[in-house]
């Protein structure tokens, strides 16, 4: 299954950590502060981080940001506090998900499990190109590939988050119709959801920014939500 790395200055919840993710057939190592994740983080490889947003030597705001300079790992941030700044700032750094303590295991196993499935990290069967099953769609500059999670602009590879893969998954397979607010939260986020709509518009704003020439082609509607152009 998957390699993870939990990093909190709790033993409690590191030891909780490890014994559910265990259970579930990952590898779990553990830090007991951000400058011991972020030596690991960037020494090895992972499938996810765990990282609580208050620890000693090197907060996780901080170690998140260090590590999204020189990785593309999925991040999943723990926070006891819940504050609307923990998570907009998280995701704004590049986090895929949002935990506030005290957690439920099972919901924190079941986002874990949503973010390895999404990122490809828990096999699955895959068909090569030459399969009909093989799913690809073409906008102008910009190739999706769906069966192989790959996004192309102008030719270039472009890399997207795990939660950006998938709010553009969603969009394409629905480009031209007017997208509610309520509607891609639903959708897109569904149990993983925790917050407001500023969460929605602060991954939109990261998905623009990734798409680059391409960026346009997602267009507000005033009161309404968004549309994928597709022309």
């Amino acid at each position: 299954m998957g390699r993870i790395l939990i990093a909190d200055d709790e033993a409690k919840i590191r030891a909780l950590v490890r014994k559910y993710g265990s259970y579930e057939g990952h590898e779990v190592e553990e830090a007991s502060n951000g400058r011991k994740a972020l030596e690991m983080a960037l020494s090895r490889p992972y499938d996810l981080i765990i990282l609580d947003v208050m620890m000693p030597e090197l907060d996780g705001l901080s170690t998140c940001r260090a590590i999204r300079r020189k990785s593309e790992v999925p991040i999943l941030m723990l926070s006891a506090r819940g504050e609307e700044y923990d998570r907009i700032s998280g995701f704004e750094l590049g986090a895929d998900d949002y935990v506030v303590k005290p957690f439920s295991p099972k919901e924190l196993m079941l986002r874990v499990e949503a973010i390895l499935r999404r990122t490809g990290k828990i096999p699955l069967h895959l068909p090569g190109p030459e399969d009909p099953t093989h799913e690809v769609m073409k906008f102008g500059g910009l190739t999706v590939d769906f069966t192989a999670r790959l996004v192309f602009v102008d030719g270039e590879k472009a890399y997207l988050s795990p939660k950006e893969y998938d709010l553009l998954f969603y969009f394409c397979r629905n480009h031209g119709i007017a997208l509610s607010r309520e509607k891609l939260l639903t959708e897109v986020w569904g149990y993983d959801f925790y917050g407001d709509d500023r969460t929605l518009d602060t991954h939109i704003k990261m998905l623009r920014k990734s798409l680059g020439s391409c960026r346009k082609r997602i267009v507000t509607l005033r009161g309404v939500g968004y549309r994928f152009d597709d022309n």
